[in-house]
């Protein structure tokens, strides 16, 4: 059998909380509503009269996406191969997308994301420079 690789099934998490956080941001431009609204009215103002909220929310998930992908011109990039990187930004989308009422599973699912590459980053997994292949592995010489 074989072994689990870690970071590309947080990938594919990842890509799924993106693509439906864009959902749920596009919704929320005709639909408006904070996720906490039952508690406090003050964080109404992110949703309207202007839609601050579900324009972060519809930036951070197309950067996601882009960057998990990755569109050509990010593959191989250091950002790209960069497990770290992802541990710093997917706490910032789970933030805005739990602060939207629309985009509360994609909040769940960043989080379960997070978990995934933080178990692939404590394993001392890499992210190839080739997206969807595996990474190579060092050639040691012929004695």
């Amino acid at each position: 059998m074989g072994k689990l690789i870690k970071n590309h099934w947080a990938r594919l998490i990842a890509l799924t909380a993106a693509a439906y956080q864009v959902a749920a941001a596009l919704q929320g431009f005709f639909w408006p509503k904070i996720f906490w609204d039952f508690l406090t009215k003050t964080l109404d103002g992110a949703v309207k009269p202007f839609p601050y909220l579900q324009i972060i929310n519809l930036v951070l998930a197309l950067v996601i996406l882009a960057w998990e992908w990755p569109l050509s011109f990010i593959a191989g990039t250091a950002m790209h191969r960069s497990i770290e990187a992802r541990l710093v930004v997917f706490p910032m989308a789970a933030l805005a997308a739990s602060l939207l009422y629309q985009a509360t599973n994609p909040a769940i699912y960043y989080v379960i994301a997070m978990a995934a590459y933080f178990w692939a980053y404590g394993e001392g997994e890499v992210v190839a420079a080739t997206p969807w292949s595996l990474p190579r592995r060092p050639r040691l010489a012929k004695v």
